[in-house]
């Protein structure tokens, strides 16, 4: 299938994010925070010269957040920021004393606040992020997961000590069953996508994954002088690329890289909203059937969208061979990454290559003098099938 684009009619120079809704953008601690937990360390951010050359462009850099503590992907930023602000919030509503970074790592004071149990729907690497950041905090957690979830990212949640359970249903209907499921248990939902009366964890995960862009304050991302043209920035319920999007509207309002949002064909949920929507976020009209799985998302996050209806330049659906293509440059260059975390880079080569989206990389004017963003969000998640694809491939 072919790919399709939409330059964004809503799209604002200087978008307005005053007000109560959007205030957990003023939220300062974020970084601070994680470079407080145990084994934290930047991620490696490469300069791939030879693969800028092939596709024309001048420079191309690749944040890897395939080694992102022992999780093989960027989620643990969200997950663990969110349960960090829950339980500041709860000490707070119990004890006059200060909860601060250090108290998350006091094991005397989580035992004084008793136990939890933190459930999310996850099509794998939140998951997986909620039950290591439990595991650390000697809680529990419950992950759902929809139906055709590969084996290896269950077992990988259940490494860390967490029950799975795997419904007859969607990732859309995972979150609907996580919403009635701690209801009626009582247990703590880490979501990352917001719905209509549950946003406030979902915009600290948000925040908690801008600490990707604000590690490269002292490369790419410096004051007054940004480094690159175009930012790359993958969508599922559009939590990641919405923090992405506002880091850079914060920081560099008018004079911000152009920032490309990609999807997946079959589950775009914000390129059909922003063709369809009226301003107002819809579900993906898609087969949600796509390699890509942690993009496989119908239903846009109601804290991602208004941030991403305001400053992305061009949303743009890939389709799956794009994604493989992707990881085999990757391969290439001596990176691991798996389907959905290869998509930034997959749509960077589809904007060049696709003869549907010729008109879109004329109207951003991408050049051989072009400087270029991607992030890789994810390791081989899912080995038996990055093994497969890179063989296809015919690559070893």
């Amino acid at each position: 299938m072919s790919c399709r684009y939409s330059f964004n009619p809503f799209f604002k120079t200087k978008p307005d994010w005053s007000g109560p809704f959007f205030s957990f953008l003023e939220d300062n601690d974020i970084l601070d925070f994680h470079k407080a937990l145990p084994n934290y360390k930047p991620t490696p951010l490469h300069r791939l010269i030879k693969l800028a050359r092939i596709l024309g462009i001048s420079e191309l850099y690749i944040k890897d957040e395939a080694h992102r503590f022992d999780v093989k992907a960027f989620k643990p930023l969200g997950a663990s920021y969110a349960i960090y602000r829950f339980l500041k919030k709860e000490w707070a509503k119990r004890f006059a004393s200060e909860f601060d970074f250090n108290s998350f790592k006091d094991k005397k004071k989580i035992e004084k606040l008793g136990r939890f149990t933190f459930c999310a729907a996850s099509d794998g690497n939140h998951g997986k992020a909620v039950a290591w950041t439990a595991r650390q905090l000697g809680q529990k957690a419950v992950i759902y997961m929809p139906r055709g979830t590969v084996k290896a990212r269950i077992d990988s949640i259940e490494s860390e000590g967490s029950r799975v359970f795997v419904i007859n249903g969607t990732y859309d209907d995972c979150v609907k069953r996580v919403s009635y499921e701690v209801r009626k248990n009582r247990w703590v939902e880490v979501a990352d996508t917001a719905y209509k009366g549950y946003t406030k964890i979902p915009s600290w995960i948000l925040n908690g994954y801008t600490t990707i862009f604000r590690e490269m304050e002292e490369t790419i991302n410096i004051n007054d002088n940004i480094n690159v043209d175009y930012v790359f920035l993958q969508a599922g319920v559009g939590a990641f690329a919405a923090a992405g999007a506002s880091y850079y509207v914060r920081k560099y309002l008018e004079k911000r890289p152009a920032l490309i949002c990609i999807e997946p064909q079959e589950a775009a949920g914000f390129l059909d909203s922003i063709e369809f929507g009226r301003g107002q976020p819809i579900a993906a009209k898609g087969k949600m059937e796509t390699i890509m799985a942690g993009l496989n998302c119908g239903i846009p996050s109601l804290v991602a969208w208004p941030i991403l209806k305001d400053s992305i330049n061009l949303f743009i659906a890939i389709s799956d061979n794009y994604a493989e293509d992707a990881m085999a440059e990757y391969f290439k260059e001596g990176i691991i990454a798996g389907e959905s975390g290869a998509s930034g880079l997959a749509g960077l080569i589809a904007l060049l290559k696709d003869k549907n989206l010729k008109h879109a990389k004329n109207k951003l004017k991408i050049t051989k003098k072009s400087r270029v963003l991607v992030i890789n969000t994810e390791k081989d998640t899912d080995p038996e099938n990055y093994r497969r694809i890179i063989s296809k491939m015919g690559l070893k």
